[in-house]
């Protein structure tokens, strides 16, 4: 096979700062299904899927993990800025990590470690019970917040909500599920963030979004509080789930200084037949005793200003196309999603992010094919940012995502 020989080929390089690769078989909600998923009765009591198609199972034990590689063209003359692609037109090692699940008479835990060039860190430690209508998970888990797991996005890119860690955000808490009838409700308290790993930046070798501390300042997340409430109706050949999202949490500054936060969110996702169609509004503040119009938050290794207050806007559709026809494939899934983060403060511009793309699933093997387009996000071209984005310039990114999963 060609995939495998590409792979092999692949150096080591600058990576993105967001990986998307286990959408393929966690985000339900969203409606990629493929044909490793379990049924949503089946997961309720199941460990976090890891996306391995087998892996190494003993006992209750499974071990798995997925190797990805990336493929970058785009707008990025001459640039030097953090994982930006700038060694575009390359295939490059994205991501190498290990999970390890277990499952034991209702008992639950999943961990996941990643590597990227030059940093290293854990995405996930948790250990919980769950039965048919109750899931609890103590560690380091993801926060209950939009319609789900990845927003409304089903792209590589994810959408702008992540960047301001309000999508596929882990901390460092206890999170509790309940199945209720047609509900479902979640609650969770969060410590802190999860930990800094192994990298270069003083505290931002994570995988999630969170405010930081930087060499010259920043904050520290502590004592968050999220609620989350998604309702669920269906008929011939259709459901829709809407809800609500809230968070509130306290910051801690370096030099003494305090703050904090709130987030509040409507969301729902839409699906008739094979289309999906997934829509979020969200009000978002950071609060901060010196009233600064800028928060610092960091991921893959890399501190970033982030506008402190803001709405954001986001939807996405797309299609799931089953491939009986194609040996080689089991099914694609195109879409296109949108998402703009609109700020309070006049003398900065708003934040828009436009992707058109698919996903491709066969065996162990899940690709992305995207087209981006945006005026504000550091990952497509070599200007603008989720700040004051003083460029508000539009660029290009075109980004090819190989991963196979064991």
């Amino acid at each position: 096979m060609m995939l495998p020989a590409l792979l092999v080929a692949i150096s080591c390089g600058n990576s993105p700062a967001l990986r998307a690769e286990e959408k393929a078989v966690e985000n339900p909600v969203a409606g990629i299904v493929p044909v490793t998923e379990k049924t949503a009765e089946e997961t309720a009591t199941q460990p976090e899927e890891t996306g391995s198609p087998g892996g190494i199972a003993w006992g209750p034990w499974r071990l798995g993990g997925a190797l990805r590689g990336n493929y970058t063209y785009g707008d990025y003359p001459g640039t030097a800025g953090p994982s930006r692609g700038s060694r575009g037109g390359n295939f490059e090692l994205d991501t190498f990590r290990l999970n390890l699940d277990a499952k034991y008479n209702g008992w639950i835990s999943s961990a996941e470690y990643r590597w990227y060039d030059g940093y290293n860190f854990v995405h996930h430690l948790w250990a919980g019970y769950a039965d048919e209508a109750n899931r609890v998970e103590i560690g380091v888990t993801r926060a209950p917040f939009g319609p789900g797991d990845y927003g409304v996005s089903q792209s590589w890119f994810f959408d702008q909500h992540y960047y301001v860690g309000l999508s596929d955000d882990m901390d460092l808490g206890v999170k509790y599920t309940r199945q209720a009838g047609d509900w479902t409700l979640d609650a969770a308290y969060f410590a802190r963030s999860e930990w800094n790993g192994n990298g270069a930046s003083r505290d931002s070798a994570r995988y999630s979004y969170d405010v930081v501390k930087t060499d010259t300042g920043g904050y520290a997340e502590e004592h968050q509080f999220n609620l989350r409430a998604i309702h669920h109706w269906q008929g011939d050949g259709w459901s829709v789930d809407a809800g609500a999202s809230g968070r509130f949490g306290l910051l801690d500054g370096r030099g003494g200084e305090e703050g904090h936060h709130y987030a509040a969110s409507l969301h729902t996702v839409a699906k008739h037949g094979n289309w999906t169609l997934a829509a979020q509004a969200t009000r978002y503040e950071y609060s901060l005793s010196d009233n600064a119009e800028l928060v610092p938050m960091g991921a893959y290794d890399y501190a970033a200003d982030v506008a402190a207050k803001a709405w954001i806007l986001a939807a996405s559709l797309s299609y799931h196309l089953e491939t009986p026809g194609i040996g080689f494939l089991d099914y694609v899934v195109p879409y296109v999603e949108y998402s703009s983060i609109i700020k309070d403060e006049r003398g900065f511009n708003n934040s828009d992010l436009l992707v058109i793309g698919a996903a491709w699933a066969s065996g162990g093997w899940y690709i992305y094919t995207d087209v981006a387009f945006s005026d504000g996000n550091f990952f497509v071209g070599n200007k603008g940012d989720f700040g004051a984005n003083a460029d508000d310039g539009w660029q290009y990114r075109i980004n090819i995502n190989l991963g196979y999963y064991f």
